[in-house]
């Protein structure tokens, strides 16, 4: 008994295939005006539907990410960079320090691009298949605060820790009491040698105890951190002020 395609394509969703569904009418059309073999029609049907499936899962990762914005490393200006080189940005974009559980520092003054370059690797390992979550500190402390009796920051807490990358922005631009440092210790020991963590600062790790106020848990802290670590310090003008916008223009 033949099925009509209406009856055929109700069957691809019941398979739960519901893009290939929609497209089977323009798929069975290219098929006789270019006289596919059987194989060949599937080939087609198939590499439709696990694209649709790819775009899906990146999509989905980008969500869940929470980046504050989409910006990726081809519009990162590393001409205004002193200290990192078109190769070091290259390794880096590579993503095999992400491989191997391999945790970057970006250091340096506010607005020399090291929230840029974070989200631009960050978008980089979701485009190949990595799922990654970017918080910023003071997000991140209210988080690990509330995450025992909020049933939101539980939900986003787990996704941060089932992350193969961790992005913590702006690292230390606060003081922390002591509880909060314990609370950020346990996160740090959750995450490591099983996920990469990438941390921005404009503070060198030796100033992050003066910040924390507790040696031991600072000492603990770093102990992971730098275990398996690349420092990239970053410089130049900040960009912020390079392009800011003037209410009022100059005077001639």
């Amino acid at each position: 008994m033949n099925k009509t395609i209406t009856e055929l394509q109700q069957d691809f969703r019941q398979l739960r295939l519901a893009e290939t569904a929609e497209e089977l009418p323009k798929l069975l059309r290219k098929a006789e005006q270019s006289s596919w073999t059987y194989q060949e029609f599937l080939e087609q049907l198939t590499a439709f539907e696990l694209n649709k499936r790819e775009i899906k899962s990146i999509e989905k990762r980008l969500k869940n990410a929470r980046f504050p914005y989409l910006k990726s490393l081809t519009e990162f200006d590393l001409d205004a960079q002193q200290t990192l080189t078109k190769r070091q940005l290259t390794q880096l974009e590579e993503l095999q320090w992400l491989e191997q559980h391999y945790n970057l520092i970006l250091l340096g003054p506010p607005g020399v691009g090291k929230t840029f370059l974070s989200v631009g690797l960050g978008l980089e390992a979701v485009y190949k298949g990595f799922q990654v979550s970017f918080v910023t500190m003071g997000e991140l402390l209210h988080l690990l605060k509330t995450q025992e009796y909020t049933h939101k920051s539980q939900v986003q807490m787990k996704r941060i820790q089932s992350s193969d990358l961790v992005i913590i922005d702006d690292l230390m631009y606060m003081a922390m009491d002591q509880r909060e440092a314990n609370l950020f210790f346990q996160l740090i020991n959750h995450l490591y040698e099983k996920s990469s963590i990438i941390l921005t600062s404009n503070k060198s790790p030796e100033q992050w105890s003066e910040l924390m106020g507790d040696q031991g848990i600072t000492t603990a802290i770093l102990d992971r951190l730098l275990h398996r670590v690349e420092v990239v310090h970053m410089d130049g003008e900040s960009y912020r002020m390079k392009n800011r916008q003037q209410l009022f223009e100059a005077e001639m």
